[in-house]
Formats: C-alpha cells, sequence, structure tokens
C-alpha cells in the first residue's frame, strides 16, 4: 500500500514559526516557537531535529503554544561530550520549559522522542497534562536491524565514509531511485518506506560532532541485542494521564506490534494505527495525523496532578489486572517486563 504524502496540509499564513535559541547549563538549545494558548512540547527522534514537524506546527500553533527543540546533540543545538541518555533528554526538556516559564505541557514525542516523552512524564508528573507517542522507542528490545548494527564500534566506524566528498551526494541519489522504486507498482514492499527520511537523517552525519552525538545517544538506548530498556514495567503510571499511541503499520524501524503492547500496558490509553504509514505516520499522513492529534487534545481534559494519587500508584505498583488486551498481548507484555533489562532511572 503506498503512502499518502503527496496530501500536504495547507500553510497557515497568519502562524509564524520561529527559530529561537537560549543557553541552558552553558550549551546553545535550539528550538521552533509558535503560537499562544495550552502548550505542546514535541520531541523529535534520534538523528532527526524539528524540522521534521515544520508541516504540522503552525496548524497546531493555532490553538496551542507549540515548541519543538532541536535535542541537544541534534539539528542547531550544540553537540558537546555529554550525557545522552533518556532521562538526561527529560531533565534537558525541563530546563527548557522552565526558561521559558512554562509550567505544564501535552508532550508529543517521535521515537527517540516517544521515549523521551514518556520518561519526562515519569520524573516530573506533574508538569505532563497529556502523552502522545508516536512510533515511539523504549516499549521493548525489537528494533531494526541496521540500528542494532549501527550501534557496534566496527560497524559505526563505516558511517565516517560519509564524510568523504562525494558520498553523501551520491548516497543521496541512490535514496532518491530507491524512493521511487517504492512508490512504483513494482515496489518491492515495505523496507523502503522511509527511506526518504532515513536518507534526510543521514545527510547530518558526515558532520563529525554530530556524528559523535548520535553514536552516544544510539548507545545509550540500542546495542546488539536491540533497545536496551523498557517503559513497561512503569506504564501503569498513566493509570489517569491522556495518552494517544500512534503508528504506522509498515513501520519496520519499531514494529506495530510495540503500539499493541503499549496500549495493553497503558489503561485507558487510545491507539491510532495509520495503513500504509511507515515510522514517520504525521509525515505519510500529516492529515489523519494533524486530526488524531486535536481530536485527542479537544476530548481529553488535561490531567491534574495529584501527589496523593502518585503515590499510591507506586505503592500498589504494576499487576497483571492492569494490563488490557487479549492474553496473547498480557503475556508478552509480561515476559517484556519480565526480561533482565529494565530502565535504571
Amino acid at each position: 500500500m503506498g503512502t499518502s504524502r503527496t496530501r500536504q496540509l495547507r500553510p497557515v499564513p497568519d502562524v509564524e514559526t520561529r527559530l529561537v535559541f537560549r543557553t541552558v547549563h552553558g550549551y546553545r538549545r535550539a528550538f521552533r516557537m509558535a503560537g499562544s494558548g495550552p502548550a505542546l512540547l514535541l520531541i523529535h527522534g534520534i538523528g532527526d531535529n524539528s524540522s521534521t514537524w515544520q508541516e504540522l506546527i503552525p496548524h497546531l500553533a493555532r490553538k496551542y503554544t507549540v515548541i519543538a527543540p532541536d535535542l541537544l546533540g541534534h539539528g542547531r543545538s550544540d553537540k558537546p561530550r555529554a550525557d545522552y541518555s533518556v532521562a538526561a533528554y527529560a531533565n534537558g526538556m525541563r530546563d527548557l520549559l522552565t526558561v521559558l516559564g512554562i509550567d505544564k505541557v501535552t508532550v508529543i514525542g517521535h521515537s527517540l522522542g516517544g521515549g523521551v516523552a514518556m520518561q519526562f512524564a515519569y520524573q516530573f508528573p506533574d508538569r505532563v497534562e497529556r502523552l502522545v507517542l508516536v512510533s515511539s522507542g523504549g516499549v521493548t528490545k525489537d528494533v531494526h536491524p541496521v540500528l542494532r548494527l549501527v550501534s557496534l564500534p566496527m560497524v559505526s566506524d563505516a558511517l565516517k565514509l560519509l564524510r568523504v566528498p562525494g558520498v553523501m551526494p551520491a548516497v543521496k541519489v541512490v535514496g532518491t531511485a530507491l524512493g521511487q522504486l517504492d512508490r512504483s507498482p513494482l515496489r518491492p514492499g515495505e523496507l523502503l518506506h522511509d527511506l526518504d527520511d532515513l536518507v534526510r537523517i543521514l545527510a547530518e552525519l558526515p558532520d563529525p560532532t554530530a556524528y559523535e552525538a548520535y553514536l552516544r545517544t544510539l548507545r545509550a538506548v540500542v546495542d546488539w541485542r536491540g533497545q536496551v530498556v523498557t517503559m513497561l514495567d512503569r506504564s501503569y503510571l498513566t493509570e489517569h494521564l491522556p495518552v494517544q499511541l500512534i503508528w504506522g503499520d509498515q513501520d519496520t524501524v519499531i514494529p506495530a506490534s510495540h503500539a499493541y503492547l503499549a496500549h495493553s500496558a497503558m489503561p485507558g490509553s487510545q491507539l491510532e494505527i495509520f495503513r500504509g504509514a511507515g515510522h514517520f505516520p504525521f509525515r505519510d499522513a500529516p492529515m489523519r495525523f494533524l486530526r488524531v492529534v486535536e481530536q485527542f487534545l479537544e476530548s481529553t481534559p488535561p490531567l491534574a496532578y495529584d501527589e496523593d494519587r502518585w503515590r499510591q500508584l507506586l505503592l500498589t505498583g504494576v499487576s497483571e489486572a492492569r494490563i488490557g488486551g487479549g492474553a496473547t498481548t498480557r503475556m508478552a507484555v509480561l515476559d517484556a517486563m519480565g526480561a533482565d533489562e529494565r530502565s535504571a532511572t
């Protein structure tokens, strides 16, 4: 089934998106900002940057204050030798929001950004009103084999070849040709679905500082066996938090099976599977994505944090009774939570 990327959103002429810079802890942070009203924090995936949301921001900004940062080590933000763990990124989001004078947000996270969003909700539950996880990392171990390989030192060193003059332009030409093949009647299947976006992300890596930051980030969440942390053991803490899950059924980076596991483990969550979409459903089907997010925002009240209720959830802990879905899905969630590698924060 082909993508719907040709269905572009109409421009919103009255909304101006600004690229803004703030220095926090001595490091320059870049972020896009637009609109007014309740705050939305949009967090991109690994190797990507805030421009991935550029088409959606003006539409969301008609009713909301939209903040879309370049994570440290990405885009126009600084790329120091630093901690690139999911927990550190969550701290960075807290600090940026504090600098901007924003106390509460709805967080929308894609891929790695979904893991950061979930970690942010866990570390700072008093600041999160709703949660939207898009093709999110951090559910269970499964991840694209290429990411497992790139996490290995010998393989990751091969990426340095992208710095050789002429290599990156050649990669782009090949990527464009394969992307056209994917959209032809003879397309070879799902494997090439997200190629345009993956080549776009690769184009950032020839810069040595971006390359080192990418590897540090990747190795914080992925090794040769797959993803190294799971959020499933703490998903019960979202029991009262409005949660929307969005996935593409052709996602080969983080399979759609993760969506069903997360939905089962997160009481009361809503799930939307986009047929024909890959790892970037908001780019494959922007109109549908915008419609789902806006409906979710309008139909759910923001969570009012209750410290006593949060304490009671922690005291009660996770239980099989809180896990939804069929017997097979429940067993898969319990198996993932029983794995030897868990989130340490």
